[in-house]
């Protein structure tokens, strides 16, 4: 294990926790409620698919390419949402997109606990032209996750 056991055993935690709340909502909630960035609840699911499919690449990168590195950004200048759209979040089957938040989130940690601390320190150089150290990207992950999760659950205590 790694200075990050605490961050993925949280994470671990959360997954461990929200998949069968996710799993028990009923197609109604998961398609219908709205955040303020206007996406349901199987989109903010699926965002977070792509948020642990792409973190993870980043870290795998980091710890070969030279540093600085530059490396796609999807997230900032509103590409999430066409990876959202691209993907069709919403006509996905609901059991198999938990299932693949989960998994994906799951191999991200396992990526985590084996990387190189060495290349903690490599920076990857998003598309704000912000220089993040591996380090602060694991560190921020699970931060993201928990916004997404608490975005969930504002949506699903609605009345």
């Amino acid at each position: 294990m790694n200075e990050f056991k605490a961050n993925n055993l949280e994470l671990k935690f959360l997954i461990t926790e929200w998949e069968p709340k996710l799993l028990a909502l009923p197609s109604g909630m998961i398609e219908v409620r709205r955040n303020s960035q206007d996406r349901n609840i199987k989109q903010i699911v699926g965002h977070m698919v792509d948020s642990a499919s792409n973190n993870t690449h980043r870290i795998i990168h980091l710890q070969y390419q030279p540093s600085p590195l530059v490396f796609p950004d999807y997230a900032n200048l509103g590409m999430n949402d066409q990876w959202i759209a691209i993907q069709h979040y919403r006509n996905e089957n609901w059991h198999d997109l938990v299932k693949l938040w989960k998994y994906c989130n799951l191999h991200l940690i396992h990526v985590i606990d084996y990387l190189d601390l060495a290349k903690l320190g490599n920076v990857w150089i998003s598309a704000m032209n912000e220089h993040v150290t591996l380090r602060e990207m694991i560190t921020d992950y699970l931060r993201h996750f928990k916004l997404h999760l608490n975005e969930i659950d504002e949506l699903i205590n609605l009345h």
